[in-house]
């Protein structure tokens, strides 16, 4: 008896309306796998590839149709939900409140004023993402975009000697990239997924610090807040995208200002409106405490209650107190 053929994978050359010429465009503006096409606007093909807007819009449904993108059952999304990943910030207290640590899928939030811990944080998981899987880690890469010059190769080195790590390794697995102005962190933000699809390297956490230092010092008054707002919302699906698509964690330091008329309660508030607070998936609002130590409170999460967790900066890196 004949076997039964298997069903042939489809590609993207296989769509509608693509071929060799169109594929490889395609490829080149960063949409080399159906899923990247699928979650594609038909705004963004047109733009970038050339297509009319009808053809656009067939490859897009063509594309969501052999991903079978529908409706899913609570019990499907359970299933997916197994293959999460979480990397650890150094401290039990943190982590748990995190619900096991900084969480791949989704983009997580930390805002506060500076000496807040924000950048502690990002040199603590850039190490902790190269631990076994067994201590924490995701025996993954680290990506940092670097919009204040914050990253620091010398404390990379304490945390990692700290952890009994190869130094030197471990600051070769991340990669950092300065960021010279918001134009140019919205790029390297779209080129990290062809570090994972076409340079092969295992990056699982990606940090952006700071998110809306840039936007913040180029758009100055009313006029321009539309603007600045459409361009962090379409940065902000960028990095979701990347994090759902990729499995990869995605961490972002956010800044913050005050409120003078606030009578009550503490007066900063993150910076970025409603289009960064509804785009984070987790919302971590930092201070300093006392003797040394910080505070840290779970502002906003899907699934977790609001709740606090004390930890310490140390030379070793993020600790319990």
């Amino acid at each position: 008896m004949a076997e039964k053929k298997e069903k042939k994978e489809i590609t993207i050359i296989d769509l509608p309306g693509v071929g060799a010429a169109t594929a490889e465009k395609l490829k080149d503006a960063g949409y080399d796998t159906m899923l990247a096409i699928a979650v594609a606007s038909p705004g963004e093909l047109v733009e970038l590839v050339g297509f009319t807007e009808a053809t656009a819009r067939k490859v897009i449904q063509a594309a969501r149709n052999e991903l079978k993108m529908g409706f899913e059952s609570g019990e499907d999304l359970l299933k997916k939900r197994e293959q999460v990943e979480k990397v650890t910030t150094g401290s039990n207290a943190l982590n748990t409140m995190l619900g096991g640590g900084v969480e791949t899928g989704a983009i997580t939030e930390f805002f506060g004023e500076f000496g807040s811990g924000k950048s502690s944080v990002a040199h603590q998981l850039a190490v902790s993402v190269q631990l076994p899987k067994d201590k924490g880690g995701m025996e993954g890469m680290a990506v940092w975009l670097d919009s204040e010059s914050t990253f620091r190769p010398e404390r990379i080195k304490q945390i990692a000697e700290a952890n009994g790590l190869d130094t030197l390794q471990v600051l070769r697995n991340i990669k950092v990239a300065r960021c010279f102005n918001s134009d140019h962190q919205v790029l390297l933000a779209e080129k990290v997924e062809d570090l994972i699809t076409k340079d092969k390297l295992p990056i699982k956490l990606v940090i952006v610090d700071s998110l809306m230092s840039h936007f913040r010092s180029e758009y100055v008054g009313r006029g321009t807040l539309s603007d600045r707002q459409q361009k962090i919302n379409k940065h902000m699906h960028t990095l979701l995208r990347l994090a759902i698509s990729q499995n990869v964690a995605v961490y972002v330091t956010n800044q913050v200002m005050a409120k003078p008329d606030t009578f009550f309660g503490d007066p900063t508030v993150a910076i970025g409106g409603h289009i960064v607070g509804h785009n984070s998936t987790y919302r971590v609002y930092l201070r300093k405490g006392k003797k040394g130590t910080r505070v840290a409170k779970l502002i906003d999460a899907p699934h977790l209650p609001d709740s606090e967790a004390i930890f310490m900066v140390t030379e070793g890196g993020i600790k319990d107190v």
